[in-house]
């Protein structure tokens, strides 16, 4: 019997000097080197190892020192100044589940192609002044000494954090696409392809973000509430390009969106000092939808290419029948316009109950016409103005072809359709326009007047004057609506030089004479937007000079030549 409890003891003994010798052994750069070899040489995976390492005070972890990790033949999914491995009593059970998994001091790549099945888990991820780095569509991220954990921590192929569990981060630095962050604190939880950040923010742009998001199963996303506010964002994106991230979300709820007194430029555009408050408004796919929506917002400055607007204020209420514009006002080219209206969603029809310009000093871009003829885009089909009213505008084009100016311009016009089934005209209304002086091709005038009534088929000028230096100049005119643009053109002067027609295009090879003349011009022609003017001119010039002279010319297919 002794002698079996010697035995008993003598086995004990080794196994436990056996453990002592493996335990010991692991800890060397032999153990390390063996283990490395097996995985890479037994497994899918590559692995380097620095040591293995156990502290007694620390008796439930090991601790992995220089570690990477991957698969083979794609990038690295890991690398660790330090990984450590908490145990407990479910190692007996389940051994690849540890209780806790600490990275320090490395890299997590999250970039496709470098997903992995992580052959364990644990019931808490802890990370500590890792840096991360993920792509999930155009959205990429570049996180710097992020602390923070998972709880638990389950990963799966291609979903290295796992599908469930909640989680707390947070970054020393981030940049999300272009847009850099710092002292950034995310709080949620995964659920399966839902993501819900129940809270986040961060310093952003020299501004603060903070709000609450819900991303569903389809890439849709629910916004709560988001916050940014003293934003200054510079960026080498065009506007539209900078959107089009979110523009191509499957879909974005936005139950609050506030933005206070940011500064946000690009290449041509810019926005300064600008509020913005958006309220249950969703966008999906470049278009929007809402029940009882409204945006509101003001700026300083808002810049886009040629176009700038000062102090511009906007509200709206958005419902599924359109776009109700409650509130437009803002300076323009030195001027003061505001407006109010409705945009209609079944025809695309933009109604505005009154327009008022003011003070207004204009420059044409050069392409205006071009600009006039091209077809507007599909969201936008009619353009109605039940009211306008012009008060003491200057209006300049600097075309050198046919340069002109109207000083002091007012103008009064009702239930004016200026743009029918996407393209741009007078299609319905009455206008009058006067100014106090004008010049047309270097030639001045004074009290130049326009009236006007278009309707279906026509537009009729009843009136259309000015005075030269000694005498007046009245004409009337006929457009037809349809495309071919036929029109009709009767203009009698008194006491005019009759050179003035020379100045507005008129070209004889017998110069007309400068001395004042009762003058007609009977001319018909067709405006077509994409045909020449010129060869479709015919028509009479006749007149006597103040001396008695008689002048009778003829112009046919765009040729002046004397008549008989």
């Amino acid at each position: 019997m002794k002698f079996l409890g010697k035995l008993l003891l003598t086995l004990l003994l080794l196994a436990l000097l056996a453990l002592v010798i493996v335990y010991v052994v692991l800890q060397t750069h032999w153990a390390t080197n063996r283990v490395t070899s097996w995985v890479n040489d037994n497994t899918d995976y590559q692995l380097t190892l620095g040591k293995i390492e156990h502290n007694w005070s620390e008796a439930d972890h090991i601790v992995f020192s220089d570690v990477t990790f991957g698969t083979k033949g794609q990038p690295l999914t890991l690398a660790a100044r330090k990984m450590s491995f908490g145990l407990s009593a479910r190692q007996l059970t389940e051994p690849s589940h540890f209780a806790s998994l600490e990275l320090e001091g490395g890299t997590l790549n999250l970039l496709p192609g470098s997903s992995i099945a992580v052959p364990f888990m644990a019931d808490v991820l802890q990370l500590r002044t890792m840096a991360l780095q993920s792509q999930d569509g155009d959205w990429s991220l570049n996180g710097q000494q992020i602390n923070g954990g998972i709880t638990p921590w389950q990963p799966e192929q291609g979903h290295l954090l796992g599908t469930q569990g909640n989680f707390q981060l947070s970054a020393r630095s981030l940049r999300l696409n272009d847009v850099p962050a710092s002292q950034v604190l995310i709080q949620g939880e995964i659920n399966n392809n839902q993501l819900t950040l129940t809270n986040f923010g961060a310093d952003v742009a020299g501004g603060q973000l903070t709000g609450n998001a819900r991303r569903a199963e389809d890439g849709s996303w629910q916004v709560d509430s988001l916050r940014l506010s003293n934003v200054r964002l510079q960026t080498t994106k065009s506007l539209e390009d900078f959107w089009q991230p979110v523009a191509e979300l499957p879909s974005v709820a936005v139950s609050r969106f506030d933005m206070v007194d940011a500064r946000i430029e690009g290449p041509g555009w810019a926005f300064s000092d600008l509020d913005v408050t958006l309220q249950n408004i969703t966008f999906r796919q470049h278009s929007w939808e809402s029940d009882d929506g409204t945006l509101s917002f003001n700026a300083s400055d808002i810049v886009n290419g040629s176009m700038h607007l000062i102090d511009p204020i906007v509200n709206l209420a958005v419902s599924p029948q359109g776009v109700a514009i409650k509130q437009f006002t803002t300076r323009w080219e030195g001027g003061l316009m505001r407006t109010d209206g409705m945009w209609t969603r079944n025809n695309q029809r933009l109604t505005l109950n009154e327009v008022v310009v003011a003070g207004m000093e204009y420059t044409l871009p050069t392409d205006w016409r071009e600009r006039w003829q091209k077809t507007l885009p599909a969201w936008l089909s009619d353009v109605e103005v039940k009211k306008f009213r012009a008060n003491r505008n200057l209006l300049i084009d600097i075309n050198p072809d046919f340069p002109f100016q109207l000083t002091a311009l007012d103008g009064y016009g009702n239930n004016l359709l200026l743009a029918r089934q996407h393209q741009w005209g007078v299609w319905q209304g009455t206008l009058n326009l006067n100014a106090s002086d004008a010049t047309f091709n270097k030639l001045d005038v004074r009290r130049p007047s326009l009236a006007l009534n278009a309707g279906d088929a026509q537009i009729a000028i009843t009136e259309l004057s000015a005075f030269t230096q000694r005498g007046l100049l009245e004409a009337q005119a006929t457009v037809e609506q349809q495309p071919g643009r036929a029109f009709t053109l009767s203009l009698n002067g008194r006491s005019v030089p009759m050179d003035t027609l020379t100045h507005w295009g008129w070209q004889a090879s017998e110069p007309l004479p400068s001395a004042d003349s009762n003058l007609q011009l009977r001319l018909t022609g067709n405006l077509a937007a994409n045909a020449p003017l010129k060869p479709t001119l015919n028509g009479l010039l006749q007149g006597t000079t103040s001396d008695g002279t008689s002048i009778k010319q003829q112009i046919q297919h765009g040729e002046v030549s004397s008549a008989h």
